[in-house]
């Protein structure tokens, strides 16, 4: 049984700044009917504050997942996911890096860095909701969460 199965919600960190796609995640996952909690970041130092859970965020749960998008303001995606993973109380948070852009470098970047995995979001509404639901299908239900 995975985590979410058993009525524990899963916590999920996505540090987006883009308020449509935050939207578009709200609701595949609102559809998808997993139960969840979303914690919604919207920069790269907002999401490390709210992993140490510092200035403000004294009371953030550790996140199940981390749902990152690169483009970000003041520290973009790579930066905080180099973070994460060279931090031992981190790097086994599953990171699914959630981007527009589909360059190889940053690709390869990502996955140097320890990304668990690169989706490049679609721009049609409903393939978003199709790949939103697809990450949460495979990470929350198909995968064992470390504990």
């Amino acid at each position: 049984m995975t985590k979410g199965e058993n009525g524990t919600p899963v916590e999920i960190l996505l540090v987006e700044d883009n308020p449509g796609d935050v939207r578009l995640t709200q609701e595949a996952l609102r559809e998808a009917k997993v139960r969840n909690n979303l914690h919604i970041v919207r920069d790269g130092e907002e999401a490390l504050k709210f992993l140490y859970r510092k200035d403000g965020f004294s009371d953030a749960p550790r996140p199940d997942i981390i749902l990152l998008d690169l483009n970000l303001p003041k520290k973009n995606g790579q930066e905080v996911l180099a973070e994460i993973k060279a931090d031992p109380s981190l790097r086994r948070i599953p990171v699914v890096i959630l981007t527009t852009s589909k360059a190889e470098e940053d690709i390869l970047k990502s996955y140097d860095l320890h990304a668990n995995c690169y989706v490049t979001k679609p721009v049609d509404f409903e393939q978003f909701i199709r790949v939103i639901k697809s990450i949460q299908e495979f990470w929350l239900t198909v995968v064992k969460l470390p504990e």
